[in-house]
């Protein structure tokens, strides 16, 4: 007995340390470089330490109901009441075997009912809808036919409804299943389809939902304050045998933190390289606050405009990135080690600013302004002063000089949030919008060519966008497929925009 407790003990002890170390991982992932990254690893470490400790509860309760023991139970980590009343509900009742009382053998009525929920799955059904259409014919006459016209179809003599196309792109572009994995999964239920067909249902769907991408694409660029921000793509080059690298340009808004009327949406748009055409095309008409990294051509763009109409906007992680990584890293040199408080104290000093953000979030723009300025814009001040006397007092070739050469050189642009509440300290904000995108890659290995690239442009765009306003991606392209080959007015297209869509489907509900 004493050895079963201390082997429980050791195991409960090894768990806990297991839950420390990723705990730790995680601090020091906050706001480190690939965050993301080990973000997803601690996810996948808990899941195992916690799957482990299930398996554990359950030998014990197996073991203590066995030996007919009786402890008081444990409060567990379950989802009490979180279980939706729209959901269907399959009741079962249980009997007892005799219901003639045990002590005079009379008839028992019933006294109260007991109900306890469960959250069941039944697994996602095929069907097949048949479409039936008379045809009437006269017997006076015999000459006179009628039928109703057919319906129209999302793809001419095709057999995918809407409702199919949609499955088939957000599993491909929200749950990240490549077409070849599907077409395994319609296999198991009795569905034979090639993946090529899987592919010309995709190309065909986006050519319907290419008209509602482009006016979102307008819509997001007519914003006063836009994110920007780009990703590699690997596309497949046939001419060549191998892949090349095609971009993903996205433009976001989301004015929640500072109580903004506009609602979050993102676009990305798709082009075969990083040439600073690309997004100079695409930022023509934008007049605004652009917060983004440090890629050059922003700066080409914003300088050419003579009447200043574009703000640039430089996000503090990125700055923050290039100290925290000496900070982190094992000095190799005698000047690393010297070099290394300076980069600590750098983080420290930024992490102070970011302080002041959480307390301020969600406030008004004004109200947010008057706070930064009395609160982030003194830290601000005293931190370049900081940053100009150690540049001086180290090697200008170190990489602690290359970082603070890089703050020193874009300082305008970091110091814009003070003067405008609008504006975020960091470009978090649509780099949040890539991770979908990096699994899809990762599944995906490469698009196909640059047509896929924009196809995935097309579907990414409406699914994360649905996603920002708490719309589900399944439900929102179904209807919209339904609505387009129903012959939508096309002057009424904004009416299909995310956030017009969600308002037009709670009224039809109510």
């Amino acid at each position: 007995m004493a050895k079963a407790i201390a082997d429980e003990r050791d195991a409960y002890l090894a768990e806990i340390d297991k839950l420390r170390l990723l705990i730790g991982q995680f601090n020091r992932a906050k706001y480190g470089r690939h965050s993301e990254k080990l973000e997803e690893q601690l996810l996948l470490g808990i899941e195992d330490t916690e799957q482990g400790l299930a398996q554990a509860d359950a030998a014990r309760e197996q073991k203590e109901q066995h030996d007919g023991q009786r402890r008081p139970r444990q409060p567990r980590n379950a989802n009490r009441g979180a279980l939706p009343d729209s959901l269907p509900r399959d009741h079962i009742t249980i009997e007892p075997e005799d219901k003639s009382c045990p002590c005079c053998g009379g008839a028992m009525h019933v006294m109260c009912d007991e109900a306890a929920e469960m959250l069941d799955f039944v697994p996602a059904q095929f069907r097949v809808k048949v479409i039936h259409r008379p045809k009437y014919a006269c017997r006076g006459c015999e000459s006179a036919i009628v039928q109703a016209p057919a319906p129209e179809r999302p793809i001419t003599g095709g057999m995918a409804t809407e409702a199919l196309l949609a499955h088939v792109l957000v599993s491909k572009y929200a749950d990240h299943c490549p077409l070849y994995r599907q077409a395994v999964i319609y296999r198991r239920a009795g569905i034979t389809l090639d993946r090529s067909t899987l592919a010309d249902w995709v190309g065909r769907s986006c050519w319907w939902l290419k008209p509602l991408h482009d006016l979102l694409t307008t819509t997001v660029l007519a914003s006063a304050k836009l994110f920007a921000d780009d990703t590699p793509v690997p596309v497949l080059d046939p001419g060549r045998g191998r892949t090349k690298t095609g971009r993903l340009w996205a433009y976001a808004r989301d004015d929640r933190p500072w109580q903004g009327s506009d609602p979050p949406a993102v676009t990305y748009i798709y082009s075969d390289s990083r040439e600073g055409k690309h997004p100079m095309g695409h930022l023509l008409a934008f007049k605004g606050v652009l917060q983004v990294d440090g890629y050059q051509s922003y700066d080409t763009i914003a300088s050419q405009r003579a009447d200043g109409s574009i703000v640039l906007a430089f996000c503090w992680t990125h700055c923050r990135r290039k100290f925290y990584e000496l900070h982190k890293s094992l000095p190799d040199s005698r000047q690393e080690a010297a070099n290394a408080p300076i980069a600590t104290e750098a983080v420290q000093r930024i992490a102070a600013l970011y302080a002041i953000e959480a307390d301020i979030r969600g406030r008004t723009a004004e109200e947010r302004r008057r706070e930064r300025q009395a609160r982030s814009k003194p830290l601000v001040d005293a931190f370049k002063t900081w940053l100009m006397d150690r540049l001086g007092k180290i090697s200008g070739k170190s990489k602690l000089a290359e970082a603070i050469r890089y703050a020193l050189g874009h300082w305008d642009g970091l110091c814009v949030f003070l003067e405008d509440g609008r504006v975020e300290m960091d470009t978090n904000s649509v780099e949040r919008t890539f991770r979908p995108q990096k699994l899809t890659a990762k599944n995906s290995l490469f698009a196909g060519s640059d047509s896929g690239g924009t196809s995935w442009s097309i579907v990414a765009s409406l699914i994360e966008s649905a996603k920002l306003n708490g719309i589900d991606p399944f439900a929102y392209l179904q209807d919209v497929l339904r609505r387009m080959v129903a012959g939508h007015p096309i002057n009424r297209l904004d009416d299909l925009l995310p956030w017009n869509w969600k308002t037009l489907a709670a009224s039809q509900a109510a």
